[in-house]
């Protein structure tokens, strides 16, 4: 790899950081520091979510086959600030349509598209941006609080 080839990739990677915290500077120095930084909220919001679930596991507890079978199935996927989250279960989900959306605001997930079923299941394929302010989140991070709030209100505890 060329000279200039290595230092066009190194001044893309510098750019990208630079977008990702929102930096206006174009010291290399004031990027680092100011990506150092956000990746320390980031892990200390990470770190925060998994005490508030309690559990590090993104896959919900269960004690027999049937109640594994019948866990909603949960997908998300995030680039830059987007998120997109589906949720289908075979079963009819009365009420988890307001947990999940309640989750979304809780995160600082502002929804633009949202398609919803609940004749035979339940299904939520939902579209949308991270608030103006709000720290995007990882998909993972978004995955598991979405699956403790499914897990809540399969328990009856989530707060309608």
């Amino acid at each position: 790899m060329s000279k200039d080839k290595k230092r066009a990739d190194l001044d893309e990677k510098f750019q990208q950081l630079r977008s990702m915290t929102n930096s206006t500077s174009a010291n290399k120095a004031s990027i680092l520091v100011k990506a150092s930084n956000h990746i320390r909220k980031l892990k200390d919001k990470i770190e925060k979510l998994n005490q508030e679930l309690g559990s590090t596991s993104t896959y919900p507890n269960t004690e027999n086959e049937h109640q594994q079978d019948s866990f909603p199935k949960v997908n998300v996927e995030t680039l830059e600030n987007m998120f997109t989250v589906n949720v289908e279960s075979e079963q009819n989900c009365p009420g988890l349509l307001l947990t999940i959306i309640q989750v979304f605001e809780e995160l600082g997930l502002d929804v633009l598209n949202a398609e919803a079923a609940c004749n035979d299941g339940f299904e939520l394929a939902a579209q949308g941006v991270w608030n103006e302010g709000a720290e995007s989140l990882d998909a993972e991070i978004v995955k598991q609080v979405v699956i403790e709030a499914i897990r809540k209100w399969m328990s009856g505890t989530a707060s309608p």
